[in-house]
């Protein structure tokens, strides 16, 4: 493998970064602490790398370093749940304030509206179905991501990035699947969701953990997102004369909602909304930090979701149909929010279709990495809409649940084919005949045209048949588990 980039001779190798300073100062985050302590810890600490950092060499006289990458994922965020998207109970100043320093997508998706699938694609930059991971792992799940699967953290890893997950993997809990196999010099989180502790399955205590060891279970999840935080400013401070990528999936606001006595009813819409608001905390405080750090003018910071929100009692598409589990747009298109200070022009909206699988080739292209020459990337390198130096073109998305391929959208057009199933879980699985939709003039899926423009259905069909065609054998969904009693079955 070739490209690495060149960076400081003398930079901070990961096994001196690995003790984690930040726990000196925080050895166990007690759960009666507030955010606005944890906080002020935090700028402390931030003050003292600063200072350490003023009294060393001469910066100036350094060579460049490549551009770091901050990708931010909510769990479960629905399009309509930010105040920059619409939520008017809601208040979220600080991703409102990302947004006009940067640019807000109105048309970002997902490639499935369930968690492991969409973080697999996005990792890899490939449909989930070519890694054969199509359903959420559990507890008892026996198989996750295998080490033949190239990753957007290998790839800034050989290219001489300091590499951090904090927060929920989900690609597999077993020592082989584990994050540090996948490019990630350091973990910090959980290894799936975080309602996965039910007893008939026999699930353990939710774990807390770090580089694959245990460090906390039960999670006290109330301070989670405090946790999450301290730690991502923690490996930037220690970061800051090194190129580096950190990739943030939060737990929240996957339910069960946790939210820290600081933020409890905050907000005008319960629970769910005072978890958001928390969220949009976080996300200020790091960049905050960034800011501090002098490293805004190269940082790319992403802010996204991984689907639809869970329910319409929990977060919110906005005028959009459907929701988490469902390939109609309130499941699979998601608040995505960039922000590169310098590069990305502030105050941009862009319409322009993308998608999940996008990030990797175009990470690739900032960095210019030199990719294995028998990869195959499905995803597009996106640069061009961060810098406004792009021509509208016409592609086409294609949107699956489990292992069946629901929808595809070409240039306005969605077609999402009939499932008549019965719906085990009644808010997610609706029932319908074929579906044909004009997303420009009906972005919300009100009027079905499949009968009206029968020539458009028909070319959806051949386009979806013709991709099915195209990816040819796929590996066998990752379905293998300790087998248990579910009592639901019976």
């Amino acid at each position: 493998m070739s490209g690495r980039l060149t960076t400081r001779s003398d930079r901070m190798t990961y096994a001196v970064f690995a003790p984690v300073p930040l726990r000196w100062f925080l050895p166990a985050f007690p759960a009666d602490w507030s955010s606005r302590t944890i906080g002020g810890v935090l700028m402390s600490f931030l003050g003292l790398v600063l200072m350490a950092g003023c009294g060393g060499k001469d910066m100036s006289q350094s060579e460049p370093l490549a551009p770091n990458v901050i990708f931010i994922y909510a769990d479960d965020l629905g399009y309509g749940d930010l105040s920059c998207y619409g939520a008017d109970s809601i208040h979220t100043p600080y991703l409102d304030k990302m947004a006009a320093e940067g640019i807000r997508f109105t048309n970002f998706y997902v490639t499935s509206p369930i968690c492991s699938p969409s973080r697999t694609s996005l990792l890899t930059g490939r449909y989930q179905v070519r890694s054969g991971i199509t359903r959420v792992f559990f507890p008892n799940s026996l198989q996750g991501l295998d080490s033949a699967e190239y990753t957007m953290a290998e790839m800034f890893q050989e290219n001489g990035y300091e590499t951090a997950i904090i927060g929920k993997w989900h690609l597999g809990h077993l020592e082989p699947f584990l994050p540090m196999q996948h490019g990630f010099d350091y973990w910090f989180g959980l290894p799936y969701s975080n309602d996965m502790t039910w007893k008939p399955r026999k699930d353990p205590p939710l774990p807390l953990m770090r580089n694959g060891k245990i460090i906390d279970q039960p999670t006290h999840q109330a301070t989670l997102t405090q946790r999450y935080t301290a730690e991502a400013i923690n490996f930037i401070a220690m970061n800051q004369e090194n190129p580096f990528f950190l990739y943030i999936p939060h737990t929240f606001p996957h339910r069960p909602l946790y939210v820290s006595a600081e933020y409890r009813g905050t907000s005008k819409l319960g629970t769910y909304g005072d978890v958001v608001q928390e969220l949009d905390a976080s996300v200020g405080q790091i960049l905050e930090a960034v800011n501090k750090l002098g490293l805004a003018d190269r940082t790319l910071i992403i802010f996204s979701s991984d689907n639809g929100p869970d329910a319409k009692e929990a977060g919110s598409p906005g005028e959009l149909r459907g929701w988490k589990t469902t390939t109609f747009e309130g499941g699979i298109k998601v608040p995505t929010i960039a922000r590169w200070t310098g590069t990305i022009a502030p105050g941009q909206t862009v319409d322009e279709p993308a998608i999940m699988i996008d990030w990797l080739p175009t990470f690739a292209g900032l960095i210019k990495a030199e990719l294995p020459e028998n990869l195959f990337l499905d995803g597009e390198n996106i640069q061009g809409l961060l810098t406004g130096d792009y021509q509208p073109k016409e592609r086409d998305f294609y949107f699956y649940f489990n292992e069946d391929l629901r929808a595809v959208r070409s240039g306005k057009w969605k077609y999402k084919k009939s499932v008549w199933e019965y719906p085990r879980r009644q808010r997610a699985l609706e029932n319908h005949k074929d579906l044909l939709f004009d997303l420009q003039t009906d972005p919300n899926e009100t009027n079905n045209l499949a009968e009206d423009r029968s020539e458009i259905l028909q070319a959806m069909k051949a386009k979806m048949q013709a991709f099915l065609d195209d990816l040819g054998d796929v590996p066998e969904p990752k379905l293998n588990a300790i087998p248990f009693d579910d009592p639901r079955k019976k």
